[in-house]
């Protein structure tokens, strides 16, 4: 596979056409197109299959294209997020369900790389963070004008970050003065707030406090939970939900949400015979969640976070 100027190496590649089982005739939905990586995996893994790629990027969305212009009709292209996949396999294309579909989630190596779109705090750019560029709230906006108390959970629930309240106090001060417009600027505010933040360390001081933007900006959790439970519905019975997380966060909503649909009887125990009539939507695949193996991560560091979740629909 030839990599264009936007991929990244798709994360997990065997584990993910393992757990998918992409076969002839198909239809597969990849919500997170990205580069495209994934998409191609599967368009050459099953014959005359189709593959329905969705991504709120317009950039990536282009560079899609023309990775997978060799596939012709079997590909179809779509402007939305995933948890708009019900609405494009059912409305827009008029499709009865899915045999499978996957969700590479977090934000792409392209977004981190390219300094205009302000994920990243490695180069001084407009504290943007939107994957979506075109509609939405900027982190800039959130800095700026979000309550203390909301900055505060903000960092805290989706950072994890325990100097949560100093560094928003920091922030409270100097947006005060000016705003807080940049990656650096937001940066430099966090390096000061938090003890020892001008020490070197593996970890820049202001990784969780980005992480904890960008989730707030894109609504990722809400977008996960979302789209786990459309994904699920749009399944046809054996066919199957390849989930790819990439934090704790993630993981922990994947995680319970297939529990919960592979949840039987719900009666209490006492009862004699089931009066709920509750059945499994799914089955679990994997017990624990699989990771990448050490040599995948020492070619490809991303995907050492990366934990991989199966569903099979009933």
């Amino acid at each position: 596979m030839v990599l264009t100027p936007f991929e990244h190496l798709p994360v997990m590649p065997e584990e993910v056409l393992s757990w998918l089982q992409p076969e002839a005739g198909g239809v597969y939905l990849d919500g997170t197109l990205g580069g495209a990586g994934h998409s191609q995996l599967i368009l050459e893994a099953s014959n005359n299959s189709r593959l329905i790629g969705l991504d709120r990027d317009p950039a990536a969305l282009q560079k899609a294209s023309d990775v997978l212009a060799p596939y012709g009709d079997r590909v179809s292209l779509h402007h939305a997020t995933f948890d708009e996949a019900d609405r494009v396999v059912l409305q827009e294309l008029e499709m009865d369900g899915l045999n499978g579909m996957l969700l590479d989630l977090g934000v792409s190596s392209h977004q981190l790389d390219t300094p205009e779109r302000g994920f990243s705090f490695r180069y001084d750019a407009p504290l943007d963070m939107r994957m979506n560029p075109t509609v939405g709230i900027t982190a800039a906006d959130v800095v700026n004008e979000a309550e203390e108390a909301e900055l505060v959970r903000i960092f805290f629930e989706y950072g994890e970050e325990r100097f949560s309240r100093r560094i928003v106090r920091k922030i409270v001060a100097q947006r005060q003065e000016l705003p807080v417009t940049t990656t650096a600027e937001l940066a430099e505010l966090v390096r000061q707030a938090v003890p020892g933040g001008h020490r070197p360390s593996k970890i820049h001081p202001a990784t969780r406090v980005f992480q904890a933007l960008r989730i707030h900006v894109n609504d990722e959790l809400g977008q996960v939970k979302r789209g786990v439970e459309k994904g699920i519905s749009l399944l046809k019975p054996g066919g199957r939900l390849v989930v790819i997380s990439f934090h704790s966060l993630e993981d922990r909503i994947v995680k319970h949400l297939f529990r919960e649909k592979a949840q039987g009887c719900i009666c209490p125990p006492r009862l004699p015979v089931c009066q709920c009539s509750n059945t499994p939507d799914v089955k679990v695949l994997t017990r624990r969640g699989i990771r990448a193996g050490e040599a995948e991560i020492a070619q490809n560091v991303r995907s050492r976070s990366a934990i991989l979740r199966a569903v099979e629909r009933c």
